[in-house]
């Protein structure tokens, strides 16, 4: 394994690492104006949510690492502390990378990049009307955490009103995971597509307590077969399937074929065994993997 002290590499070589191995990074799409009333728009990776109550975003401008000058959307939040954060997706990333061309102060990128204006409610930056959300804040506060070229500023920014495509939302009001069609930042001039090709569901533990990969039998825990991921699956049932449920499961065709051509092969029954119960697992069926493991 390549180990690396951050000290000992430039500006650019870390740069490089972070942002190939931080990866995918949201993109936000900031508005800002200045004291004169000139509108700057630029896309940003360093970017996420912080807090739901209150609902706070944090983007930060980094100084420039060939000349540690500040971007004009630093100096414009400073001067006037508002900003509307848009959603990037695919409709709209060429537009936003045309958009991150260092254009002189005064240039509006809106007019560049062919994108439209929207008027806010609440704050004075205008909404991007091609973004499928579109979120007015006020700036709370900018910590700077550095002087150095690559330093960033933490942006933070309270959500007042937020605006959403009619055409991104599921029958239920929601947004659509899917349908909001994302892209994502990598390192690089690479970025990623979120398409229903690529999303996968992982349940979350937050109303069960799950039982943990250290209970599991060492015998499974330690399988030549089953993955990582496939003990995080194990690990994540509240309780192990009774005796009766594992004997009602045994009349399930695959499983019977599995027990009936290994009677007295313990080592070829083990394998196949985990073999089926990884096939289950890829399909989202952990109970009955576990029925299928303790057979």
């Amino acid at each position: 394994m390549l180990t690396l002290n951050p000290s000992d590499l430039t500006t650019v070589e870390l740069q490089n690492y972070l942002q190939y191995a931080i990866a995918p990074r949201p993109i936000c799409f900031v508005s800002t104006i200045d004291k004169e009333g000139n509108v700057n728009l630029s896309p940003f990776s360093f970017f996420n949510m912080f807090s739901t109550n209150p609902p706070v975003c944090i983007f930060s401008p980094a100084r420039r690492v060939r000349d540690n000058t500040t971007k004009h959307s630093l100096e414009n939040v400073i001067e006037v502390p508002e900003c509307v954060i848009n959603i990037v997706n695919y409709n709209m990333v060429m537009q936003t990378s045309l958009a991150s061309v260092e254009y002189p102060k005064g240039v509006n990128e809106f007019i560049k990049s062919g994108l439209t204006a929207l008027a806010s409610d609440l704050v004075r930056p205008p909404r991007v009307g091609e973004s499928p959300v579109q979120m007015e804040c006020k700036v709370k506060q900018v910590i700077q955490l550095g002087d150095n070229a690559g330093a960033g500023n933490l942006v933070i920014a309270e959500i007042q009103r937020i605006h959403i495509s009619e055409e991104i939302l599921d029958s239920s009001g929601k947004i659509d995971q899917v349908k909001i069609d994302l892209v994502a930042r990598l390192g690089g001039d690479w970025y990623c597509r979120v398409t229903e090709d690529n999303l996968f569901q992982v349940e979350k533990p937050v109303r069960t307590l799950g039982i943990g990969v250290d209970t599991i039998p060492k015998t499974i825990r330690n399988s030549n077969v089953l993955t990582g991921n496939n003990l995080g699956q194990l690990g994540n049932v509240e309780q192990l399937p009774s005796d009766d449920e594992i004997a009602q499961f045994q009349t399930d065709p695959e499983l019977k074929q599995i027990l009936d051509a290994t009677i007295g092969d313990i080592t070829n029954r083990e394998r196949e065994l985990h073999q089926y119960a990884r096939k289950l697992l890829d399909e989202g069926k952990v109970i009955e993997a576990w029925k299928a493991l303790l057979s």
